[in-house]
């Protein structure tokens, strides 16, 4: 089924999806309808076959400021967390465990089966902040900054971002990040280790899409699936208990088709050509 989006731009470009939030004149902060659509969107790759990856990045000068205002009034007002059915936008992107751990928003983006990658071409802040930090990777202008914003709205660090930025800056860097809630550039987030690329300004999302581009051209699919279900399921087990899992999916991975075409290509010296992903699977 199409969709006509509101409030992003979606758009594939040689195997690469690119998600653009598109409220450049609230610096992209997030309605209820926009992350309704970003979700539904990122369905829509995770479902196409020909789409390597998506790209998430925010039009014009910013990444994605966070919750709309007027949102984040009402819930003072209201006192509790307000909320808006989209029924044309359902969507239950990746997850293919059901692992109730991938169901709240940002989380899902750790379930999702195909690479999501961060461009971040302005600010990201509060819950931009927090859907930036739950993508795969980080792609920043070195213009670009991001801030926490919890603290001095009086909140605590929401959406999971607790849990998620230690293991991305260390403790100590994630306490600093959110105790002082001071803006961050894009040098010292990628000395901290939190922007895994840093990019000249304007130049993040052309770098993000050509990343995903070429590992397209070296990677098989399933390998990439697989390779991002072993991170963040074995983040929080035991050593033994991962490599244990890891041994059956090995074992799962040497009796596929990808194995003998990845060992015949290199045999011959020629790209590969591995399969794409079964969905049903």
């Amino acid at each position: 089924m199409s969709i006509t989006y509101e409030e992003i731009r979606y758009a594939i470009e040689d195997g690469v999806a690119t998600i653009t939030i598109n409220r450049p004149d609230q610096l992209n902060a997030l309605t209820d309808l926009t992350q309704a659509e970003i979700r539904h969107a990122l369905g829509q790759s995770e479902s196409n076959q020909d789409v390597v990856g998506t790209v998430l990045t925010g039009a014009g000068r910013g990444f994605c400021s966070g919750v709309d205002m007027n949102a984040l009034g009402g819930m003072s007002e209201a006192g509790k967390r307000l909320g808006n059915s989209y029924d044309h936008l359902k969507a239950d992107p990746g997850n293919p465990d059901d692992d109730p751990n991938y169901k709240s928003s940002p989380t899902y983006f750790l379930g999702l089966r195909k690479p999501l990658i961060a461009a971040i071409n302005g600010a990201a802040a509060g819950l931009g902040f927090s859907y930036a930090t739950f993508c795969d990777m980080r792609f920043m202008d070195k213009s670009a900054k991001i801030v926490t914003s919890f603290a001095p709205r009086g909140l605590i660090a929401e959406h999971g971002t607790c849990w998620m930025l230690p293991k991305l800056v260390g403790p100590s860097n994630a306490l600093d990040m959110n105790w002082s809630s001071r803006k961050i550039l894009g040098e010292e987030a990628f000395r901290l280790g939190y922007a895994n690329r840093l990019c000249e300004d304007g130049e993040c999302v052309t770098e993000a899409q050509n990343y995903l581009k070429e590992i397209a051209q070296t990677s098989a699919p399933m390998s990439i699936m697989m390779m991002k279900r072993q991170i963040y399921k074995h983040l929080s087990k035991e050593l033994g208990e991962a490599m244990s899992e890891s041994t059956v999916w090995m074992d799962e991975s040497l009796a596929r088709n990808d194995f003998k075409e990845g060992v015949a290509s290199f045999v011959e010296r020629r790209p590969p050509n591995f399969q794409k992903i079964n969905l049903s699977e």
